[in-house]
């Protein structure tokens, strides 16, 4: 997930995925070199941006991940 420390959407996605038993990683696009390089070459805008395998969310709502994530 590409993050910022101010957003509470992003805190929000953590704490979801937390709950739910999901491992994840987490970038701070203002913090990490590695994590605003690789935010960019996704063409990103905004955050959280949450990358499933070869699928992405833009935002974060619990229904629209887990109909991302469970989908098959």
């Amino acid at each position: 997930m590409y993050s910022a420390s101010w957003c509470t959407v992003c805190r929000k996605a953590g704490k979801y995925f937390r709950q739910i038993g999901i491992t994840f990683t987490e970038y701070d696009i203002e913090r990490s070199v590695k994590g605003r390089r690789e935010y960019n070459k996704l063409g990103a805008r905004g955050v959280p941006v949450i990358l499933v395998g070869d699928k992405r969310l833009n935002g974060f709502t619990e229904e629209a991940f887990n109909k991302l994530y469970y989908e098959k």
